[in-house]
């Protein structure tokens, strides 16, 4: 789908997948935040917040055809994966969905930096 530029086609579903990969994980982190265990969270809240961040990243350097956009997807793909084990850990629904789309958004960040 074009959104604007016909260049940015070949990166629109790895786009669609980091930003979606980065709302799933601020609406899982705001959850992860109210759970009776939180302090058992740490570490999956610290890595949903960087998984958010760096999936923004890799949209907008996709988007504007940056030269490191596949470095950057590269280490987006790292943190998915690291996110996707972290929220497997856990058992509520919201942490299933987050690390079922980390792993999405992983494999997408995959298949673009080896275009």
């Amino acid at each position: 789908m074009e959104i604007v530029n016909k260049a940015t086609n070949k990166h629109q579903k790895c786009i669609d997948a980091c930003n979606k990969c980065a709302q799933v994980c601020i609406e899982c982190m705001n959850l992860c935040l109210s759970e009776s265990d939180v302090s058992a969270r740490k570490m999956c809240i610290m890595t949903l917040n960087e998984c958010a961040c760096i999936c923004k990243e890799a949209s907008s350097f996709m988007s504007m055809e940056a030269k490191y956009a596949k470095d950057l997807c590269k280490l987006c793909e790292t943190i998915c994966n690291e996110c996707a084990q972290e929220c497997a850990m856990f058992k509520d629904d919201h942490c299933k969905k987050c690390a079922a789309e980390c792993q999405a958004c992983a494999n997408e960040c995959k298949t673009m930096a080896s275009m």
